[in-house]
C-alpha cells in the first residue's frame, strides 16, 4: 500500500468518523450543546473536503492505486453512514430517510461489486446524478449537524430540505444504475 498525500487524507477521513461521533457523546461539562454541533459539523467539513481533494489529486499526481481506489469510496460511506446515524439518534432526521440513504449505498456497492466481477463494471459507473447526490448530502449533513443559525440563515430547516433533496437523488440514481445494470443481470442470471 502506497502512502502518499492521496492515501493520507483518505486516512486522514476514516480517522475523523469517530470524532464527528464522539463529539455528540461528551458530557455537557466537557463542551455545551451548541459546540457539540459546530465542532462535530466543522469535523464532517474536513472530512468531506479531504474526500474531494483526494481523488483529484491523485489524478492529478498519477498517484493512483487499486487501493485506494477501495479505500475511498468506503471512506466516503463510512462517513456518511456515521453521521446519518448520529443525526437519527440526535433526532434531526428520520430513521427512513437514513436507511434509504444507507441502503442505496450498499446496493449500488454490492451491484458495482458484481458487475466488476462480470466484466461490466462501465455500465454502473459514477454518473452526474450519482455526484448531484453526493453533493446534496455533504451539503446537507453538517447543517443537521450544526443545527444553528448562521448569518440569518436556519441551517437545520436548509438541511432538512437538502437532506429530502439528497434522498430522492438517491432513490432516483438507484434506480438508474439498476436499469444500466439490467440487461447484464438478466444475462449473467
Amino acid at each position: 500500500m502506497p502512502l502518499n498525500m492521496p492515501m493520507l487524507l483518505t486516512w486522514i477521513r476514516i480517522v475523523l468518523i469517530p470524532l464527528v461521533v464522539g463529539v455528540y457523546f461528551l458530557p455537557d461539562t466537557l463542551m455545551t450543546v451548541d459546540m457539540q454541533n459546530w465542532v462535530g459539523a466543522w469535523i464532517f467539513v474536513v472530512a468531506a473536503v479531504t474526500d474531494a481533494f483526494d481523488g483529484y489529486l491523485a489524478r492529478r499526481w498519477n498517484q493512483t492505486s487499486a487501493f485506494g481506489a477501495f479505500l475511498d469510496p468506503v471512506a466516503d460511506k463510512l462517513m456518511v453512514g456515521a453521521a446519518l446515524i448520529v443525526l437519527v439518534d440526535l433526532n434531526r432526521i428520520g430513521p427512513f430517510i437514513a436507511l434509504i440513504i444507507i441502503g442505496r449505498e450498499i446496493t449500488i456497492s454490492a451491484l458495482r461489486e458484481w458487475m466488476a466481477s462480470i466484466g461490466a463494471r462501465n455500465s454502473v459507473a459514477v454518473n452526474s446524478l450519482g455526484k448531484l447526490k453526493t453533493i446534496a448530502q455533504m451539503v446537507a449533513i453538517p447543517m443537521l449537524l450544526a443545527d444553528s443559525s448562521w448569518m440569518g440563515i436556519d441551517l437545520a430547516f436548509l438541511g432538512t430540505l437538502l437532506i429530502y433533496v439528497a434522498a430522492v437523488l438517491t432513490v432516483w440514481s438507484m434506480c438508474y444504475y439498476l436499469i444500466k445494470a439490467w440487461p447484464s443481470i438478466r444475462e449473467k442470471s
